[in-house]
């Protein structure tokens, strides 16, 4: 998923939602020194709450980025079950799957 920058253009001034329209968003700080990340630009990222963001600045430039891996969304095994398609293909043995899978990971880092 790519990260960038995204604008936003106020469409309900009273409610403060904003929709993205591509380059930046304009938000503003509170009296604590909280902003708030629009939803559109976390849904648009896969920013979720609990995430870790680095702020870093270079003069009056102010970035913002996830630190580490995302966090990946929670789903139950029904939920997975839907979602990954039934395998409708010719049989295969146990071992013919081991072998395969130990070809596409052999390319892989290993983990410490």
């Amino acid at each position: 998923m790519s990260r960038g920058i995204w604008r936003a253009t106020t469409i309900d001034s009273v409610a403060g939602k904003t929709h993205l329209t591509g380059m930046s968003v304009e938000i503003t700080i509170s009296s604590k020194g909280q902003v708030v990340i629009p939803k559109d630009v976390r849904d648009a990222l896969g920013l979720r709450a609990g995430e870790k963001l680095r702020l870093s600045h270079r003069g009056r430039r102010i970035t913002m980025e996830p630190v580490g891996e995302p966090v990946r969304e929670r789903i139950s095994y029904e939920e997975f079950r839907r979602r990954i398609p039934a395998y409708e293909g010719p049989p295969v043995a146990v071992e013919e799957m081991s072998a395969r899978i130990g070809e596409l990971f052999e390319d892989w880092p290993s983990r410490p």
